[in-house]
């Protein structure tokens, strides 16, 4: 398999979109999957949906589109900007970042974040972790009003500066938000493969928005496509690094893209779980069952809409998780589009049933 759209990856990991500021992911989705869509709508949230086929039972594939990053909270009167957390952070890998403040106008500011030196500081707090409500960012900006010039206002986005780039020329790819844009372009390329053929099922392409705050788009998107089956593209954790332990994560970068067992927000349907795996073995697909204790994925609301949908969480393999510099293996993402398509070919309406009434 060679990967024959690294342009779409790019233009997704380079966007910017914190939750409930997704618009920009949203529109590289739409421009990408509505040439092969019979019908786009949207949720009240700003999830989008892309539908093909208008008989038959309803199969669901979801990503979300935003990721991890900040808020304008307060801008000081030296011009300083002070921020909130959107989403999972960990304090040591904020600090002496490049980060971009998206204005109203859609302007980027880039500034720095910064703290104290560690030279004022006792060693006491030295080798502690230092505190994220402390940290603030350098804009470059000499006072509040310099700063409201150039747009800067509260509530505005916050993102890490930080482009796609192939590692070295090879398999490995360096981006800021591979969570979640890697399923998110999985979503796009499996919907415009599975658009050309000819399927008995109704088929969805979601982008749910609001995943890192709670599942949120997750749960109003579902509920409006009301499918028979669902699956959430998203990523997990790489336990292939130094110091990682298997009961940690154990899964391995170029092994195949995750399937999930268990996480902390659901199980899996059985019948659906070895349905996946079963396509995967028969036509020598690789992949990678894995378990994630202290997360979740979309599926963990969609399993839960209306009376119940039959749901699995699908994936590729992430090393350095929320944090500004994230690595993926281009393979894994290959092959989860591969397992979705094939998945989604053999879904035809008979084998929901079977999969509804296990």
């Amino acid at each position: 398999m060679t990967l024959n759209n690294e342009a779409l990856l790019r233009n997704l990991v380079n966007a910017d979109g914190i939750a409930g500021n997704e618009g920009e992911v949203r529109n590289i989705f739409k421009a990408a999957i509505e040439q092969n869509a019979d019908e786009i709508f949207y949720d009240g949230l700003g999830s989008i949906v892309a539908q093909k086929g208008k008989q038959g039972k309803k199969v669901l594939f979801a990503s979300h589109l935003d990721e991890v990053g900040f808020m304008v909270t307060k801008i000081t009167e030296k011009g300083f900007i002070e921020f909130q957390t959107i989403g999972g952070w960990w304090a040591q890998v904020i600090l002496a970042q490049k980060v971009r403040i998206t204005t109203r106008s859609g302007k980027k500011i880039k500034g720095v974040t910064g703290s104290k030196p560690p030279h004022v500081l006792t060693a006491e707090v030295r080798n502690k972790v230092y505190d994220i409500k402390d940290m603030f960012i350098d804009i470059g900006a000499t006072s509040k009003e310099e700063a409201e010039e150039w747009g800067v206002r509260l509530g505005d986005m916050i993102t890490p500066d930080i482009e796609f780039e192939r590692l070295n020329d090879g398999k490995f790819l360096l981006a800021k938000a591979w969570d979640n844009r890697i399923g998110t372009a999985a979503v796009i390329e499996a919907f415009n493969q599975l658009a050309k053929e000819s399927l008995e099922t109704q088929l969805f392409a979601g982008g749910n928005v609001q995943e890192e705050v709670g599942l949120r788009g997750a749960t109003t998107a579902t509920h409006l496509v009301n499918p028979d089956i669902a699956f959430a593209v998203d990523t997990g954790t790489a336990g292939d690094t130094p110091g990682m332990t298997s009961k940690e994560a154990d899964s391995i970068l170029g092994k195949g893209p995750q399937i999930l067992i268990y996480d902390a927000s659901m199980l899996p349907q059985k019948e659906l779980l070895h349905f996946v795996t079963d396509t995967a073995d028969a036509l020598k697909i690789p992949y990678q069952l894995t378990v994630i204790s202290g997360g979740g994925t979309d599926a963990g609301k969609m399993h839960l809409t209306r009376s119940g949908v039959p749901s699995l969480a699908i994936g590729v393999p992430v090393r350095y998780l929320h944090s500004a510099t994230t690595i993926i293996h281009e393979d894994d993402y290959l092959s989860l589009i591969k397992l979705l398509t094939e998945v989604v070919k053999r879904l035809d309406n008979k084998q929901i049933e079977k999969i509804l009434n296990y």
